[in-house]
């Protein structure tokens, strides 16, 4: 015989939890955001900028590189690493030049003799002296 009360499933498989989950990941979507925002906002200015122009390979032992540099900060000498790179993307050359302080907006020729012919150049990086 069976019983007459209804069937519960909460009986069967127990009462389910409520959806704390919801609160955390708002909290973590929120975080996250900000730190998006922020991270895009401080990274999208940065105090040094440098576009490369043009390179040319002089020699089999030498790389011309034509770039610029815009500063914030132009009271503060700049040393900008120019690199030159091989077929296989090798350093084969590395030079360190020294901007010296005054424009704020510079543009260069820099020669970065290399150990074997190089097919590519650029600026690595330009950091405050």
């Amino acid at each position: 015989m069976q019983s007459q009360e209804p069937f519960n499933y909460n009986d069967r498989y127990g009462v389910k939890k409520g959806r704390s989950w919801i609160a955390v990941a708002l909290v973590t979507a929120l975080v996250g955001v900000g730190w998006i925002t922020w991270a895009g906002l401080h990274h999208s200015n940065p105090a040094i900028r440098i576009q490369l122009i043009t390179f040319i390979v002089d020699s089999d032992r030498a790389v011309s590189v034509r770039y610029s540099v815009d500063r914030e900060n132009a009271k503060v000498a700049t040393i900008c690493t120019v690199i030159a790179r091989d077929y296989e993307k090798n350093i084969v050359g590395q030079i360190d030049q020294e901007i010296l302080a005054g424009e704020a907006k510079v543009e260069l020729v820099t020669v970065v003799p290399t150990r074997s012919e190089a097919v590519n150049a650029d600026v690595s990086s330009c950091r405050a002296k």
